[in-house]
């Protein structure tokens, strides 16, 4: 009985909160890299908000941001994800987004130590390979990104899938454990308010 009204009072609150900050339907649908999936954005998990697809929406767009390339690139990738298990895309595409200009160099640096670990291939320091996008036009930044990229070497290409499904699994089980603590807090706090 009062897990049931429990969903019923914060379900609601949960869905309000997300749908503030997360892009529409049709604005995804709309997006040109996302819409090449036409029907197969059918599926009512891919919108729906509830703990297991807004975990793995999560999820989906932690892994998809890690993967080399622009935001499109990256939104297609966790469309694709989000189809194949079923999950939110919307906040799999939101979730992308932490992986930026401004944040892609520590993340590499953390996923080059990561590599480095399990390879014992780099000696435990990321080389020297200089990396000054803020001294270039924007139109550079992709090439000087690659060649940085290309000096780091294997620890960099195995610690990034590596660091990817870390962050994945992280994010997933950081959802279901929030969405489970506000649940029963909600719930208390309801029954605070009975007595």
């Amino acid at each position: 009985m009062h897990a049931g009204w429990v969903f019923s009072y914060t379900l609601p609150v949960l869905r309000k909160f997300f749908r503030k900050y997360l892009p529409t339907h049709e604005s995804v649908r709309q997006n040109r890299f996302i819409g090449l999936f036409g029907k197969h954005l059918q599926h009512h998990n891919l919108w729906h908000l509830h703990r297991r697809s807004v975990a793995g929406g999560v999820a989906a767009g932690l892994f998809a941001g890690l993967i080399p390339g622009s935001n499109p690139v990256q939104f297609f990738f966790a469309a694709l994800f989000s189809i194949a298990f079923k999950v939110n895309l919307p906040v799999a595409v939101f979730t992308t987004l932490y992986s930026n200009p401004l944040t892609i160099v520590p993340i590499y640096i953390a996923a080059y130590a990561i590599g480095d670990l399990v390879t014992d291939d780099g000696g435990g320091n990321v080389p020297q390979a200089e990396l000054h996008l803020m001294d270039k036009p924007i139109g550079e930044w992709i090439p000087a990104l690659i060649g940085w990229l290309e000096a780091l070497g294997k620890p960099l290409l195995v610690g990034i899938p590596l660091l990817a499904l870390l962050l994945a699994t992280a994010g997933y089980l950081a959802v279901r454990v929030a969405w489970r603590l506000y649940v029963i807090y909600a719930w208390r706090k309801r029954m605070e308010h009975r007595h």
